[in-house]
């Protein structure tokens, strides 16, 4: 039996990347169900009535299973000594994997319920219609005045801040793994914090009153609703299905339409610019030798390839699904991706048959969108977006056109020339070519299909007249452009120096899997002689810019010398550290040497004229590194000052 009083918390997994199966992420729910709901109950707003609010925590419980399966992404073991995050020991919250998935997203679905409807467009965020109690009110029994003084003060915090103290008090984390929980939930950086700061306005001694009868969600006291106007809302409801049986037979009656749509849901209306975009007829086919004339190097100048262009029923299908996809379809986005229809007819890229499924590939200017389907039907059809609005030259190499088998395969540009696959963890290694076929890559292995410890990242290497590029697979349709150098003036990653650099922090990319990125940059700022005479260390960020501009992704990483991998220090998201608007960086790790001794590290960009620790280890010194005795868990915060007086804030 597990405690009510602890979160389940079994011996800490390793720290390779973990996969989250639905049975076991189903099996934790089931196990735990009593306190998830009790979780997503505290967690939610209390402005709809507990009634409401009880039936919303069972709600986003019951669609916290992964439909497939999830990664966790776990940092890379560090090889020849000890490098601990954000300047502390200690590994992140260990657990039941399916356990803590779950948690992750009752937490997340929990807080994203709570904002305003503006910002809840997205299917995944409106208010959930399910499960519904008809004629009763279901709400948890009455506590005293402290249950009630707890409620109102809850009530007063934001969100966040609610998610914290629930969290501290009824999972019993710690702060750094609230941190965790709340970034994963998608709670920005500088909100964090705020909502730790707020969450310690409420006093821990109330923590006790969690497990109170006010707060169990499936304890339940039954009443009825209001007998009269129920009576009221059937009348008007028999009316409102009468007049839509009416409406429905009328849209049925024959006299054109277009046909077979596949998967697409029933249209209820049509006018005369929903008709021309879903018009197969009408799609832009860019001509075979456009691109050769044009000026632009982007998607506008794609032609159109693939044995089923001509395909009027295939094309009619993919273009009806995406304006109105049915309720079998599977869709996904990039985030912050619209997924309406086109306003127009869209440009056609692709159609053909990839694998065991027929694939469409189309793109409206801003977006792309994939649209699968297997070869022997239309059940199971999937609809994918990604943005790629301002993509140009690299960045309108390749979209994702087929994954089977942990394999993935490329459609081109018709400027590139040549194609290969390239284990960016080994510079050496050399280039392995991928044939081309109308564009079309032989398969190569995909990174984002691994398990297990990651020892390899395969990336796409293409040549065309301006040079050869680097695109990582980071689970998305638009691979992610890779470049190496300062920040203000970044080169492509395929160059030997370029090669050196991302071949220690290769693994990293699965930081940045899903996130919509754009490119990501790598970039060795310093190196630093190890206090125990033992070599030098690297240091290294990356960074990840997304299509969106906003939720871009820093990391500081450190490599000890003789390490394969570097190990992931520190992490911020939506700071101008370390990019073109900011190229500065300064980052600290805990480090064990040989000998037993442990020192804090830290290291800045070579403008840094000096760094200055505080906290539980305190010293300064003159230039860009620092290194200072320490004890085991102690922590610092870290400031850097540049020649013009300026201050930089370490990265956490």
């Amino acid at each position: 039996m597990q405690s009510q009083d602890v979160a389940p918390r079994p011996a800490p997994g390793s720290s390779a990347d973990r996969t989250v199966h639905v049975q076991q992420a189903e099996a934790a729910l089931v196990e735990h169900y009593p306190r998830l709901v009790r979780l997503a109950y505290l967690v939610l707003p209390a402005g709809p009535g507990r009634g409401r609010r009880v039936l919303t925590a069972h709600a986003l419980v019951q669609r916290a299973l992964p439909r497939g399966r999830a990664s966790t992404p776990v940092i890379p073991a560090q090889h020849g000594g000890s490098a601990r995050g954000r300047v502390r020991a200690g590994d992140g919250p260990g657990g039941d994997p399916g356990y803590a998935y779950v948690r992750l997203q009752v937490v997340r679905a929990a807080l994203e319920a709570g904002l305003p409807l503006r910002s809840r467009a997205r299917r995944g965020l409106l208010p959930p219609l399910l499960p519904q109690v008809w004629g009763l009110r279901l709400f948890p029994r009455s506590g005293g005045a402290d249950e009630l003084a707890l409620e109102q003060r809850l009530a007063a915090l934001s969100g966040p801040g609610r998610a914290a103290w629930v969290l501290r008090g009824l999972e019993k984390l710690s702060d750094g793994d609230v941190r965790e929980v709340l970034t994963g939930s998608g709670v920005k950086d500088a909100r964090v914090a705020a909502a730790l700061r707020e969450a310690s306005g409420v006093p821990a001694a109330q923590y006790a009153l969690l497990g109170s009868p006010e707060f169990d969600a499936c304890s339940l006291q039954v009443r009825p609703t209001d007998l009269m106007r129920r009576r009221q809302h059937t009348r008007a409801a028999l009316a409102a299905a009468a007049a839509l049986a009416v409406c429905g037979a009328l849209v049925a009656l024959p006299g054109g339409g277009w046909g077979p749509d596949g998967a697409a849901a029933p249209a209820y209306a049509q006018n005369p610019a929903a008709e021309a975009a879903l018009d197969p007829g009408r799609l832009v086919k860019i001509s075979p030798a456009a691109w050769k004339t044009s000026a632009r190097t982007d998607f506008s100048v794609w032609p159109a390839r693939g044995p089923l262009t001509g395909d009027t029923a295939l094309l009619r299908r993919a273009l009806a699904v995406w304006a109105r996809p049915g309720g079998s379809v599977r869709v996904s986005a990039t985030p912050e991706t619209p997924s309406g229809g086109p306003a127009g007819p869209p440009q056609l890229l692709y159609a053909g048959e990839v694998d065991n499924a027929r694939v469409v590939l189309l793109y409206d200017g801003l977006r792309i969108a994939r649209y699968a389907e297997p070869k022997d039907g239309t059940a199971g059809a999937a609809l994918d977006f990604a943005r790629v609005d301002g993509a140009t030259g690299a960045e309108a190499g390749a979209l994702v056109l087929g994954r089977a088998d942990g394999n993935v395969r490329y459609l081109t540009a018709p400027w590139v020339t040549r194609a290969g696959e390239r284990d960016l963890s080994k510079p050496g290694a050399g280039m392995m070519d991928l044939t081309l076929t109308d564009g079309i890559t032989s398969p190569l292995a995909s990174p984002v299909a691994q398990t297990g410890t990651c020892t390899t990242w395969n990336v796409l290497q293409l040549t065309d007249a301006s040079g050869s590029h680097l695109l990582s697979d980071l689970g998305e349709l638009v691979p992610a452009r890779l470049t190496a150098g300062r920040p203000a003036a970044p080169r492509e990653a395929s160059g030997a120096q370029a090669l050196r650099t991302w071949a220690p922090f290769a693994c990293s990319l699965a930081d940045a899997r899903a996130q919509g990125v754009r490119t990501v940059n790598a970039w060795g700022y310093t190196r630093q002689p190890l206090p125990d005479g033992s070599g030098t260390a690297s240091w290294a960020c990356t960074r990840a810019e997304t299509w969106r501009g906003d939720g871009s992704r820093v990391l500081a990483q450190f490599r000890t010398p003789g390490g394969l991998f570097g190990a992931a220090v520190a992490r911020a998201g939506d700071v101008p550290a370390c990019g073109p608007r900011d190229p500065h960086v300064l980052a600290g790790v805990l480090w064990k040497s040989k000998g037993g001794a442990w020192y804090l590290l830290a290291a800045g960009d070579r403008a840094m004229t000096s760094v200055k620790a505080t906290g539980g280890v305190t010293g300064s010194g003159q230039g860009n590194l620092l290194a200072l005795p320490a004890r085991q868990g102690e922590q610092a915060e870290l400031e850097g000052r540049l020649g013009n007086g300026r201050t930089i804030t370490g990265l956490r």
